[in-house]
């Protein structure tokens, strides 16, 4: 296999249809004159630390991450990745998914780095949520800058920006009163104060008294009227305007949503204008819903859990299943697990003889940022899941017993992947497919065609080919008369394997064993 030089790359990828190259080639087209002033392209992706981090998470700092490192593939100009926790926003409700609730109840409105960590671990549950949020990326090995907007705040890196703000305080409002209920906009102000007596980030009217000097005017919860700075933390700014000050304030060039922020992508692209900057480039995905097609969601914790796809199938499944399709909503649940490490698996083996172009849409290719690991899989992972469910609660070394008679030499030192699959292939054959599995009795013409499957396979020998095999299989369903095959291989996978779907019989046969699976034919037929 030869491998393509950067320029090779570089000239495949300014006209490769993936979308990350897509992508990527806004961003060529912004600064086609060279670097920026900041002498770097910024990428952003936010986290709001309201609840814990989910597959949603992982979905959207991978997908920007596939544009960071296909724009490099474009364009020499150094990159930068930030992760903006917007942990200074007021807590608005309790998330379903975490302990002491009464306790959290208390604390609405507060700051989430002012309210305690419901685990005790953290001095702010923000803080927790943080915590999970750098421990989440850099257990994928993402490389990027976390940076938490209570530390930007109090630290003044905002206070520039948020004077700009003050400054164009009526064009602002002009920005967003459209877009409110009118009952919202007679309380509706960009800036949000920290009360100087409860703490919390106040959902008041703002008056602006002193612009350069960030002095505004307020009712406190009290009723009492204060004047106070907005710089060092003493305020927050609402969500739009807040999105639109990090756009200008860090120079973000780059930040992708989903769907459900369209109507604040168009409005913080306004307010950015507002402030003298040109917005971000952009783009909107669609969104991972669970198995009742809602949106999946940090405080409810609905959904798939990143933990759980990673109990039954390996991470690059995921990242694969991430990769594909961004603008269409998929459902996310256990049963679109082995398809994707299957269609992964697959997409990775053809890419060595796929030419360039090719290989730059192969979606391998953005999971591994290049060349994916040579290591190839000799049996899929249906094929594993078909196997276990006849073994039952098998022990992994019996299961690669079974792989021996399949693959000579196989080993889990020797296929440490494959080892991994036989892991999840167990757990989900546990959880999953166990409690669906049911053998029928073989009724019709369907004895007679197994009996005569029996007769084909006891003329071959122990170690025949797959293929060989699969080719015995159709000429007993073809003998038996059934006018359409794929009634015959569903009556195997009912009364051999107790499934409505199964895999490829004669590889089935071929690594289950041929005297297997005549046992398992006779007592189909007992």
């Amino acid at each position: 296999m030869s491998i393509p030089t950067k320029d090779e790359l570089r000239a495949a990828a300014l006209v490769s249809k993936a979308w990350p190259y897509e992508e990527a080639r806004k961003l060529l087209k912004r600064y086609e004159k060279g670097a920026p002033a900041k002498g770097h392209v910024l990428f952003e992706t936010g986290y709001g630390p309201s609840g814990l981090p989910h597959i949603g998470t992982f979905n959207e700092v991978l997908r920007t991450t596939m544009v960071r490192r296909a724009f490099e593939t474009l364009s020499d100009i150094p990159t930068r990745l930030v992760a903006f926790s917007d942990d200074m926003d007021g807590l608005r409700k309790v998330p379903d998914n975490v302990p002491q609730q009464e306790m959290l109840q208390q604390y609405i409105g507060m700051p989430l780095t002012g309210v305690p960590d419901p685990f005790g671990k953290f001095e702010s549950f923000a803080h927790h949520n943080n915590a999970m949020l750098r421990e989440f990326l850099d257990r994928f090995g993402f490389e990027y800058e976390f940076v938490s907007a209570t530390d930007q705040y109090r630290a003044g890196r905002f206070d520039e920006t948020l004077k700009a703000i003050l400054e164009h305080f009526d064009a602002i409002m002009g920005v967003m009163l459209p877009t409110l209920r009118k009952e919202r906009q007679a309380t509706y102000s960009p800036v949000m104060p920290v009360s100087p007596k409860t703490g919390r980030v106040l959902q008041v009217p703002v008056t602006v008294v002193d612009a350069r000097g960030g002095i505004v005017r307020f009712t406190d919860e009290d009723g009492e009227t204060i004047e106070q700075s907005v710089f060092g933390g003493k305020a927050k700014l609402q969500w739009k305007v807040d999105w639109a000050m990090r756009w200008v304030a860090f120079g973000v060039d780059y930040e992708m949503s989903g769907k459900d922020l369209i109507d604040s992508v168009t409005q913080s692209s306004k307010i950015a204008r507002v402030l003298g900057t040109r917005p971000p480039e952009g783009f909107t995905y669609e969104m991972f819903l669970d198995e009742n097609g809602e949106k999946i969601s940090k405080s409810k914790g609905n959904g798939l859990s990143l933990e759980q796809w990673l109990t039954y199938g390996p991470q690059e499944s995921l990242s694969f299943y991430a990769y594909r399709e961004p603008k269409k909503a998929k459902q996310l649940h256990y049963s679109v697990i082995p398809r994707a490490i299957d269609e992964y698996r697959q997409f990775r083996a053809n890419y060595d003889s796929q030419p360039i172009e090719q290989k730059l849409g192969n979606p391998v290719h953005h999971i591994h940022n290049g060349p994916p690991p040579a290591e190839t899989l000799p049996i899929s992972f249906g094929l594993l899941l078909n196997l276990v469910g006849v073994l039952g609660a098998a022990e992994r070394d019996i299961i690669w017993g079974y792989v021996r008679n399949y693959v000579a030499d196989a080993s889990p030192s020797r296929y440490p992947a494959l080892d991994e699959l036989i892991g999840h292939a167990i757990a989900y054959h546990r959880d999953f497919v166990a409690p669906t599995l049911e053998r029928r009795k073989a009724t019709g013409i369907e004895p007679g065609a197994l009996a005569d499957l029996d007769a084909r396979l006891s003329t071959l020998p122990a170690d025949a080919a797959p293929e060989a095999i699969q080719n015995e299989v159709y000429e007993a369903g073809k003998a038996a008369g059934f006018e359409n095959l794929r009634d015959w291989f569903k009556a195997l996978y009912e009364t051999l394997l107790g499934s409505s779907q199964g895999p490829r019989m004669g590889s089935f046969i071929a690594l289950y064993g041929i005297a297997n699976t005549r046992r398992l034919i006779a007592e189909a037929l007992g």
